[in-house]
């Protein structure tokens, strides 16, 4: 029944929040992924989304890591409308850097993912984790800093004159593809 009474929403919300834009970059791809499947998607990010809730029958949610932590606009949204997401599908994906790791690249094994959703104490029914990108140029002294006593700690790159994408672009657009297929099979079954 609420699959039925939510089908009449017909879009898919994209909520991201991201810092250096790389989680923008995901939620843009997987836009593409859903406007090739002809899902009417919106946009947002975390700090701008004011949409009604209800006009939604999927909402995704990506959040980037920085210092160790989702920005906390994101868990108080988790945690404010928790009752509200419950009762929709969601799909929820954190982006980065230590997920560059095979070792620390699935749900299942990304401490950041892990530890967000125990704080939250939500469950939602698409989840992934995505390695994000590496720029030092475009970090501030301070920042370049501590993001390359991360990478050393880490074992990672801590010189580079270039951008580093760690992200898997084929794995982004099967998260995509599998939301997607979830979206259709429900408007089908709704029909």
């Amino acid at each position: 029944m609420k699959d039925r009474d939510n089908f009449t929403k017909r879009k898919i919300g994209i909520i991201y929040s991201s810092v250096d834009g790389q989680t923008l970059k995901i939620c843009q791809e997987l836009n593409r992924v859903f406007d090739k499947n002809e899902i009417e998607t919106e946009l947002f990010s975390i700090d701008s989304f004011y949409a009604d809730l209800s006009e939604f029958h999927t909402l995704v949610i990506g959040a980037s890591i920085r210092y160790g932590k989702h920005n906390k606009n994101v868990s108080e949204f988790v945690l404010k409308n928790k009752e509200y997401l419950n009762e929709i599908r969601i799909a929820f994906f954190s982006v980065n850097l230590v997920a560059r790791n095979e070792d620390k690249n699935t749900p299942d094994t990304n401490p950041y993912l892990i530890k967000f959703l125990k704080k939250t104490d939500w469950n939602p029914k698409f989840i992934d984790v995505f390695a994000g990108k590496l720029d030092y140029k475009s970090y501030s002294f301070l920042d370049r800093l501590l993001i390359k006593l991360i990478m050393k700690l880490t074992n990672g790159p801590t010189k580079s004159k270039k951008p580093i994408e760690f992200t898997d672009w084929k794995r982004v657009e099967a998260f995509g593809l599998r939301i997607s297929k979830d979206y259709l099979n429900s408007k089908n079954s709704n029909s």
